[in-house]
């Protein structure tokens, strides 16, 4: 990467960071602060979690399409006003319809995909697919940090104050954004970053696509659902919560460390689909671990954990799968999709998980998650096994559209290029690869034959 791109890379990602920390600090000690507001019933209190994920799942889409037209940083920088806006809401609300309307505000400043789309304008082909990793594996690490200081920063300044410093880190992105990020020369479309509407009708017709979207709609109601209920039990469980993150802090670094043998199981080895199926069937028998034992704290913690690691295992296969599963020049769009799915299953999980502990306690919640789970279970044994093809991008600045068709046919011909799909309005070439058998020495001279005609 070139110092530009890195900057780039580093401060896009960063900013993305900086959001979903504050969206997920949030994540383990709203139920235990809002069950004591005026007007605070258990399906409010859910929704009061889960409401961001329907203003997001809404807006996404028309905000990256918007920043096409009006321009990335502009799009950028409204949505981390709004951002801002609502976490100031929340943070002075005084009942929980004053929580709702900034946790709604919070998710309306909904920019993920102009921040991939500006991601895209700033980095060359052969290093964009590197840029998103480093944006993706950001939001991991943002993620696990939120759930280990939420409850440290709730218990020691109160749970005001996470909205306050969400709303502080808002206002320090938006100077990023004006100030480090760097300006792009052109906005164009890039088909692996953005969604294309016209492409749309594809990707939701696509049936493999569409059970990984139900899989990480199922995954996002289940985790919502259960923050709903899974704070409240451990304190009365005997756990004071300013000490929660010494549950939250190991589980996720232990059930990260888990994860790695059986990724490089389902990558190396080529066992994706056995990997995967049991990774859900782990949160099968976690949310029936959960429903019989949840009042106990040792039963609680050691089935969390066990959730937590089927949990993390998928949240990093899905993307992966759905890499692998979309056409070449169609990522973008199937990425849009999913995104969406998620959102709106982390809206429906925390209105489902207030409304069922509402009227039936906590072991409706975690039956409906098990049930849910096991749904999922039943839809991925249909899967295909994936293939294990790359995704790669090559400039177009040498070809000129005359020798499309005869290009197209030389890079077919070098072993491991599994699929071609011209674009010379974005001047890129979308490549589905198999890494293992690619002879990366003859693309080379192809390509470098192709730039001397």
């Amino acid at each position: 990467m070139t110092p530009m791109e890195k900057r780039a890379t580093l401060s896009l990602a960063s900013i993305y960071a900086l959001r979903m920390l504050g969206l997920f600090m949030i994540l383990p000690v709203l139920s235990l602060f809002a069950e004591q507001m005026e007007g605070a019933t258990p399906l409010l209190i859910g929704l009061s979690i889960s409401i961001y994920g329907l203003s997001q799942a809404v807006l996404q889409i028309p905000f990256g399409l918007l920043s096409d037209r009006f321009g990335r940083k502009k799009i950028i920088v409204v949505g981390l006003i709004l951002f801002a806006a609502g976490s100031m809401v929340a943070a002075v609300s005084t009942s929980i319809y004053g929580i709702l309307i900034g946790r709604a505000l919070q998710g309306s400043g909904a920019i993920a995909a102009a921040i991939m789309a500006l991601v895209a304008d700033l980095t060359q082909e052969v290093h964009r697919t590197k840029a998103m990793a480093m944006i993706g594996a950001s939001i991991g690490i943002s993620f696990g940090v939120a759930l280990t200081l939420g409850p440290v920063l709730a218990h020691y300044f109160g749970v005001p104050s996470i909205f306050w410093l969400t709303a502080g880190l808002s206002v320090l992105a938006i100077f990023v954004v004006m100030f480090v990020v760097p300006n792009p020369k052109k906005i164009i479309t890039h088909r692996d970053a953005e969604l294309i509407p016209s492409q749309f009708g594809r990707v939701i017709s696509n049936l493999d696509l569409l059970r990984l979207d139900y899989g990480i709609f199922v995954l996002h109601l289940i985790l919502t659902a259960s923050f709903v209920v899974v704070p409240l039990l451990m304190r009365d469980a005997g756990l004071l919560p300013g000490r929660h993150w010494l549950v939250y802090l190991p589980i996720l670094v232990t059930s990260m460390a888990v994860m790695i043998p059986f990724i490089i199981l389902a990558e190396k080895k080529r066992q994706m689909k056995k990997v995967f199926i049991g990774a859900i069937m782990a949160l099968v028998v976690a949310d029936l671990g959960l429903m019989w034992l949840h009042e106990d704290l040792i039963g609680l913690i050691g089935f969390l954990w066990l959730f937590f690691c089927g949990f993390n295992l998928l949240e990093a296969t899905l993307p992966s799968l759905i890499s692998k599963t979309a056409p070449a020049d169609m990522k973008g769009t199937a990425m849009g999709a999913y995104s969406s799915s998620q959102f709106f299953g982390a809206f429906l999980g925390g209105a489902c998980g207030g409304w069922l502990y509402g009227e039936y306690g906590a072991t409706a919640v975690f039956l409906f998650a098990a049930a849910l789970a096991g749904s999922w279970a039943l839809v991925a044994l249909f899967m295909k096994p994936p293939r294990y093809l790359a995704n790669m991008l090559l400039s177009l600045d040498a070809i000129g559209g005359d020798r499309a068709d005869e290009f197209t046919r030389q890079l077919i011909a070098v072993r491991g290029v599994e699929e071609v799909r011209l674009h010379f309005e974005e001047n890129a070439a979308y490549l589905k690869v198999d890494n293992s058998i690619l002879n990366k020495e003859e693309l080379q001279r192809l390509l470098v034959q192709w730039s001397q005609i």
